[in-house]
């Protein structure tokens, strides 16, 4: 088949050619939290547009792009390896081959960017092509098989002023204003009209970091009186969570943490995800003993629950009568870490192991939906990975004034994985201009206001309290009304106007 024909060997570039591509695309995860080095990546990115547009021979074209985006996502994703290692001895052996396959999967996004650069008609039109297909990539990596939107070119400026163009344009315009601006100065013949539109590329990126500046300094009116929060994290280590009667350890100390005392009353005192370890109806007199804790101030705490077969993993609130008030089930859940894909599909066939509805792994609720949590407010739930998907907060059913993210981020190192993780917390901070409350098992906790900058938090693998107000909210931002389709829209006229040049060129 044609498709395949870049597989044979005379199709494929040299070994070194691979592993420059490789290197680059290592450059390019560089900008990623925890590094932060946008400028390395904002560099790297430009030098692979043209290694990948100088490259007439389109088989060539489609090794580069994989080679580089598996550098890319070796190191951007490297921490998949930390939830093997939790229990080593039996799932240490998954991890290198966890690794690679998911960096080579994700490389074929960038494969098919390379794709599409030959939609362009000469080495100009191939870079504006290589430019769009990867933004157009970053996009179908949050739809794809439930979406995957992790580490996005675009999300190399979440530290930084221009991240506030999210606001208007989401994350995906990002990577697409990040991949123009790149391939900019490549369109150009001769070196002097490079130069020239290096500067004028540097002018636009001065622009961005300029108004992006202007929007951070701009007030917010706040809330009177504001909520007040405590953010318990209580350092439960993953590997001992669950060994012995290290469940009952950890358990107390939460409870000990929300007893501390506070300076000024308190809302809402918030758990991180599966803080209980008891499953909702089974609980005892814990819920009194926590509300006894907290002084009577409501708590809104992770734990599951099961409906016959079926397990949810659950938050839920807790008035200061020790009912449950409110729930959410969490939606989009993790495929192959907390479910099986169409496992349930197989129990007509007998095969029941990977089926959630017979209690292997969870089962998805329904669509996200405010919670009403009285004084503190009309709020937004999301639990771990949910966070990492905007389009379903832009769907979410209700108003709210803050989002409330509760996860356990001690499946993901100490490195980038939970620093990646609150990145991305913030940039949805950005696009909803609403604050962010995030409370972590091990870290990190934090709080976010409108403007994705963090207020307060309490650092990786430590256990404390923070008590906080919540920031002030915004007018619902452009990009939270429009989600990502004026991006998808732009894209699919770029590339559709770079086919038409063709042809017409032809």
């Amino acid at each position: 088949m044609r498709i395949f024909r870049f597989l044979r060997r005379d199709s494929r570039p040299g070994w070194r050619a691979l592993a420059g591509a490789v290197v680059l695309g290592v450059a390019m995860a560089s900008g990623q939290a925890p590094f932060g080095l946008w400028w390395l990546s904002l560099g790297a990115l430009g030098v692979l547009t043209g290694v990948v547009a100088a490259e007439a021979r389109r088989a060539q074209r489609l090794w580069l792009g994989w080679a580089a985006g598996l550098g890319y996502f070796a190191l951007a994703l490297f921490w998949i390896v930390d939830p093997f290692l939790v229990e080593p001895e039996i799932f240490g052996w998954m991890a290198p081959f966890a690794l690679i396959l998911m960096c080579a999967g994700m490389a074929l996004f960038w494969l098919f960017a390379a794709a599409l650069a030959g939609l362009g008609h000469g080495r100009a039109g191939r870079v504006l092509g290589f430019a769009l297909g990867l933004a157009l990539s970053d996009l179908a990596r949050g739809y794809v098989l439930t979406g995957f939107p992790w580490a996005l070119i675009g999300h190399v400026w979440i530290d930084t002023p221009v991240a506030q163009a999210a606001a208007f344009v989401g994350p995906v315009g990002l990577t697409l204003m990040t991949t123009l601006l790149a391939a900019m100065p490549l369109l150009a013949r001769g070196m002097r009209a490079r130069l020239a539109l290096a500067v004028v590329t540097a002018a636009a990126l001065g622009g961005l970091w300029l108004a992006g500046e202007a929007r951070l300094h701009r007030d917010i009116a706040g809330r009177e009186p504001p909520v007040r929060v405590r953010l318990v994290q209580p350092d439960a280590d993953q590997a001992l969570k669950w060994q012995g009667d290290m469940w009952r350890v950890f358990l107390e100390r939460q409870i000990t943490l929300t007893s501390a005392p506070s300076t000024q009353p308190l809302d809402l005192v918030i758990w991180p995800e599966t803080a209980v370890p008891y499953l909702l109806g089974e609980t005892g007199d814990l819920f009194e003993r926590m509300i006894a804790a907290s002084g009577g101030v409501p708590i809104v705490t992770g734990i599951q629950r099961a409906e016959g077969t079926r397990y949810f993993n659950s938050l839920i609130a807790i008035d200061a009568t020790a009912e449950v008030t409110a729930l959410h089930d969490k939606s989009h859940l993790v495929p192959f870490g907390e479910y099986i894909p169409f496992g349930d599909l197989l129990v007509p066939f007998g095969i029941r192991a990977f089926a959630a509805q017979e209690g292997f792994g969870y089962t998805g609720g329904s669509k996200i939906r405010t919670l009403d949590l009285g004084r503190a407010g009309q709020v937004l739930p999301l639990i771990c990975y949910e966070a990492i998907f905007p389009q379903d907060l832009n769907r979410a059913v209700g108003q709210a004034d803050w989002v409330l993210q509760i996860t356990n981020d001690g499946w993901f190192g100490d490195i980038s994985g939970p620093y990646q993780h609150l990145a991305q917390t913030k940039l949805r901070a950005i696009e909803q201009g609403l604050p962010v409350v995030r409370v972590a098992n091990t870290g990190v906790s934090a709080v976010i206001d409108a403007k994705g900058r963090v207020v307060g938090n309490l650092a990786l693998n430590t256990q404390g309290v923070l008590d906080a107000d919540v920031p002030p909210s915004l007018d619902r931002p452009l990009y939270a009304r429009t989600g990502d389709l004026p991006a998808a829209l732009l894209l699919c006229l770029g590339l559709g106007g770079l086919l038409l040049r063709r042809r017409f060129a032809d």
